[in-house]
């Protein structure tokens, strides 16, 4: 099965700042096939998904709106008004830090996720590397993942890997029957976690990241390893050594090129 190729906003925060317009444009025209906003800069969603579909792009899932305790109702309309029907919620370190936050944090899921349903909205989670940290020898994310039992999963290959403690592709298997999406970064994996700074659950610039297929990630095992249930993969660039457009460009022609997934040219 080969997946449409799609992008996460956020890789082009920066441009978008100034223009966002241009940034919707810069996608189309490399090829993606589809995007996944985190913001719509000043453009209504209407407005947003109008310019997209103008450009001959899809939209398959969106980091705004991004559930929370106190939006959901927000987070229903936009979700609506997107024509979307599945909805993306996440947490910071601190929600995990230990077994009495797992188990919070997945009280706070499930109850979002009762009334998403009820709304008739999937809610499906992504991760970053601290879910993917052990307690007493068990991953963080298998446990939370038992105490919410009907949450879905967004799996961010590279962040699976807990900075190479992990094998992405086991990780992939062991959520497969519960993963809906797929985000793909690239990079060294092997880098000291504890000398990055986290503000507000992001890390600085020192996470190493490069275009897909330029760093260790065992991606062509990834997508493999994928259930067939996940319809488009999300190249998502939080940095880059590598100028961002450039860097998406490579990914864009590393993934198309080895057949890994389908691009509009």
């Amino acid at each position: 099965m080969t997946r449409d190729l799609a992008v996460q906003l956020y890789s082009l925060r920066q441009m978008a700042e100034k223009d966002f317009d241009a940034v919707l444009k810069t996608v189309a025209d490399i090829g993606f096939k589809a995007v996944e906003p985190a913001g719509f800069w000043n453009m209504t969603p209407e407005e947003f998904l109008k310019r997209i579909n103008d450009l001959g792009l899809k939209l398959y899932s969106s980091h705004s709106p991004w559930a929370k305790p106190d939006n959901l109702e927000e987070t229903i309309d936009i979700a609506g008004r997107l024509g979307l029907d599945r909805v993306v919620c996440g947490y910071g370190p601190e929600d995990y830090k230990d077994l009495d936050a797992i188990k919070r944090t997945a009280e706070t899921t499930s109850m979002m996720q009762e009334k998403l349903e009820k709304a008739g909205l999937m809610l499906f989670q992504h991760n970053h590397n601290w879910e993917f940290e052990r307690i007493d020898g068990r991953l963080k994310y298998e446990i939370y993942a038992e105490l919410c039992p009907k949450v879905k999963f967004q799996l961010d290959a590279f962040w699976s890997t807990n900075f190479g403690t992990e094998d992405p592709v086991e990780m992939m298997k062991l959520f497969s029957d519960r993963v809906v999406a797929l985000h793909m970064k690239d990079g060294i994996l092997h880098q000291g976690a504890e000398e990055l700074k986290i503000t507000n659950g992001i890390y600085d610039r020192k996470v190493d990241l490069l275009p897909l297929g330029e760093g260790d990630l065992p991606i062509p095992a990834i997508v493999a390893a994928t259930p067939d249930r996940v319809n488009n993969i999300v190249v998502e660039l939080d940095y880059c050594r590598v100028e961002m457009v450039e860097a998406l460009k490579r990914s864009y022609k590393y993934m198309t090129s080895n057949g890994l997934a389908l691009g509009n040219k």
